[in-house]
């Protein structure tokens, strides 16, 4: 990664805010109980609940690089307020400034100045979402039609929508996440202080691999990061985001898992959430047969595939799930994913399992 960056630290639960809606939106990807997630959207207006799941699945508002870079207070009623502060003809603009690749940011933004769109702006989103995915990835993906039109009909109305997306942020808040905020406000400050005593005594990428619980990095970009912000969040351990968030890649944000391992996600859970998906993943074959292959050196997906003759996609569902439950190291590169037994969460799972059911 270079020169070390200078770390920075910040608790902010409107982090969590964003981070709450994309889970209840996609409950199986983060281990949480479909029916739980599904109670807590019918909290909503049915209005408000579709605009909702619709701005999720074709990510309209992805607000954390915006976030970071704002100043002050990070609690959700003054992030907030401050949305609601910047004209709404300027809301989306302001938010996607601070992530959207230039060729897209310059069509949308027409788009909006313009109120319309022409059918030639779906094929030139088409392509220029196709490159940044296949510069991404190195794989090939094609948005279908429909997600680009519904993406071009947001932007040229971006007033009025950015307005009812704002007005169901402010529901959803009202009628859920107020409460949530109070729980997670004690998790996220005590995770704060935990990661600053481990980073006084851990080099970068062994404090970045303690705090996913299991993510490695080998990534060329980092060598121009001057500035890494540290940011615990309990909705999303516990995976984690790394990235990039100003446009001359100085400035780096790290999400890292601010949920302890002794508490559930779902309020009241009497069974501990970390052991139920540790004990879920252990009881599959499969999964047994592919930590036993992980024990013994470090594999790709494919790799894997090929030992267990299955297809790809089986075996990287049955990964996310040894992830979910950290039971796996994860190496992110440029040349995809390497993934080998995390020992240590075996010992967890025992250690865990013995305090549940009472015994020293």
């Amino acid at each position: 990664m270079g020169t070390a960056p200078q770390l920075s630290w910040e608790v902010g639960t409107a982090y969590d805010l964003f981070i709450s809606l994309e889970v209840i939106h996609n409950p199986a990807r983060y281990g949480l109980r479909g029916s739980w997630a599904a109670g807590v959207r019918s909290r909503l207006p049915v209005e408000t609940r579709e605009l909702l799941q619709n701005a999720v699945e074709r990510h309209h508002f992805w607000a954390i690089p915006w976030l970071v870079n704002q100043d002050g207070p990070k609690d959700s009623a003054s992030i907030l307020q401050k949305l609601a502060d910047i004209p709404a003809a300027q809301r989306m603009k302001e938010l996607a400034a601070c992530y959207m690749p230039d060729g897209i940011r310059n069509i949308l933004f027409r788009v909006a100045d313009e109120g319309g769109w022409q059918p030639e702006d779906v094929e030139s989103l088409r392509t220029l979402y196709a490159q940044m995915y296949k510069e991404e990835t190195g794989k090939s993906k094609k948005l279908p039609d429909e997600e680009l039109e519904d993406k071009l009909t947001v932007w040229a109305d971006t007033a009025v929508y950015s307005q009812k997306l704002l007005d169901a942020l402010n529901r959803y808040y009202d009628v859920f996440y107020q409460e949530e905020e109070a729980r997670i406000q004690k998790p996220l400050e005590d995770r704060i202080t935990e990661a600053k005593a481990l980073a006084k005594k851990s080099p970068l990428p062994d404090l970045l691999n303690e705090l996913s619980q299991g993510l490695r990095f080998e990534f060329d970009q980092t060598a121009q990061m001057e500035e890494l912000v540290m940011i615990p969040s309990f909705w999303t351990t516990p995976l984690s985001m790394f990235t990039s968030f100003s446009r001359d890649h100085k400035r780096w944000l790290f999400l890292f898992g601010g949920r302890p391992d002794g508490v559930s996600l779902v309020p009241g859970d009497v069974v501990p959430e970390l052991l139920y998906q540790m004990l879920k993943a252990l009881a599959d074959p499969t999964r047994l047969r592919i930590l036993r292959y992980l024990s013994e050196e470090p594999l790709t997906p494919a790799e894997l595939a090929r030992r267990l003759r299955l297809r790809p996609p089986t075996v990287i569902h049955h990964l996310d799930a040894l992830r979910l439950a950290r039971l796996v190291h994860v190496t992110l590169s440029v040349n995809g994913r390497r993934y080998e037994a995390r020992h240590e969460a075996i010992q967890t799972v025992s250690v865990m399992l013995n305090q549940f059911l009472g015994k020293k």
